[in-house]
């Protein structure tokens, strides 16, 4: 089976019960850690797996490194093993939040060397809008052996973007909203404001209002200039971020990397700095 990008609600209920396809419900709120979950043992897709942001695709927060550092890697594929991924399996992951979460696992699959990842446009909204089916259940799956590779060009880290923000072939992109990339507004990081020499794309503009991803065409459109470059893409805590790297990946430009630890981090140095 050919591994989309992007999957319609249609296309998954098609395949949900095919041993190759996996679900992960990612849904989460930053505002309040532990909903998503509570959404997830209340109603989610049949046959998914919940992926917990904090706890799975994250590991705790330390001095340096940004709000959501990198997860233990081993623990995460250990967590895909369990869920029955293997490197035949297509997982399709998908949240509440216009790809918020879902895009995060997104990447860190395609990090972690499998490509066989997509995410669910519109998310669980579009599922229930089509009727199709729910469940509290929790099923226990088959444990297959996920085996990785990491694809090292796919990240950088606050050295690497000091290095090569100012270079005339790099573009940094900062994924914040508008006013929080001009330090109008900071709601959550200590100091507002974006790295030096950032250009501002914010992560919402890849999705309409309903949550639906804009055809692969708009989205070259969006990134055509940037044919070419080098690309560097952060928001608060790298986790936003990798919307903007679903979009890029749809324009057909794989040349875009993450700062991790993305603003969160950087302010970590400022105020060592101060």
């Amino acid at each position: 089976m050919d591994t989309p990008t992007v999957v319609s609600a249609t296309w998954l209920y098609e395949h949900i019960n095919e041993e190759q396809v996996a679900i992960a419900d990612c849904r989460f709120s930053l505002a309040d850690p532990q909903l998503g979950a509570q959404q997830y043992n209340l109603s989610h897709i049949p046959e998914a797996e919940y992926f917990d942001l904090n706890k799975d695709l994250s590991s705790p927060v330390q001095a340096h490194g940004g709000r959501h550092p990198l997860p233990d890697l081993a623990v995460l594929a250990q967590k895909l093993s369990t869920a029955g991924i293997d490197a035949q399996t297509i997982v399709v992951a998908y949240d509440d939040s216009s790809f918020a979460f879902a895009a995060r696992l997104w990447w860190l699959l395609r990090y972690l060397g499998h490509d066989r990842v997509a995410v669910l446009d519109g998310g669980f909204k579009a599922w229930k809008s089509l009727g199709l089916p729910v469940t509290d259940a929790i099923t226990q799956k088959t444990p297959k052996q996920f085996t990785w590779q990491l694809q090292p060009s796919l990240r950088v880290d606050i050295t690497d973007v000091k290095a090569r923000k100012d270079l005339p072939k790099v573009t940094l992109i900062d994924s914040r909203e508008s006013d929080r990339f001009r330090g109008e507004r900071e709601p959550i990081d200590p100091i507002a404001g974006h790295i030096p020499s950032a250009v501002n794309y914010p992560w919402q503009d890849v999705s309409n209002s309903d949550g639906y991803l804009y055809s692969p065409e708009q989205q070259q459109k969006k990134w055509q200039h940037l044919q070419g470059q080098e690309i560097i893409v952060y928001c608060g805590s790298g986790v936003t971020a990798c919307v903007n790297l679903l979009s890029l990946h749809l324009a057909g430009i794989d040349t875009a990397s993450l700062y991790v630890g993305s603003w969160s981090d950087w302010c970590s140095y400022l105020l060592v700095a101060n």
